[in-house]
């Protein structure tokens, strides 16, 4: 289970599904492992979560999904990005881009203003801890 509200997620996951097959085609279990090795275990996506949006993105058009072995031998779904796919992988990431960087702009100025070494503080504590003041 994630450490981080699933809220988080709700917004990004369907992307994620993009850029993991962006590199070929992949059954639904390899998708979420991909997604919990590249983000070193941050996200890990639960079946309830895994599947719905597989199944959303393909009445979609941005996946195909065709029935085939996996490596275990086992018959599995697997999924391909399509071609409208890869435009909206495209779309999403430059938006997400935009939005992140948005984002972490009001919430991380102390953050991104810190030199090597110095201690970090968030907006508005004070060196002592506590809100207020003149600390940051």
């Amino acid at each position: 289970m994630s450490r981080y509200p699933t809220d988080f997620l709700h917004g990004t996951l369907d992307t994620l599904i993009l850029k993991t097959l962006a590199g070929g085609p992949k059954h639904g279990y390899a998708i979420g492992k991909s997604i919990e090795d590249a983000t070193d275990s941050t996200i890990e996506l639960e079946e309830g979560s895994l599947y719905p949006a597989l199944y959303r993105l393909e009445k979609r058009g941005w996946v195909d999904g065709e029935w085939g072995m996996s490596e275990l031998g086992r018959r599995a779904k697997f999924y391909r990005l399509t071609r409208i796919g890869r435009q909206q992988l495209a779309s999403h990431t430059a938006a997400w881009a935009e939005f992140s960087a948005a984002v972490n702009r009001l919430l991380l100025p102390a953050f991104a203003h810190t030199e090597p070494g110095e201690p970090r503080r968030g907006p508005g504590l004070a060196s002592s801890g506590r809100r207020g003041g003149k600390g940051v």
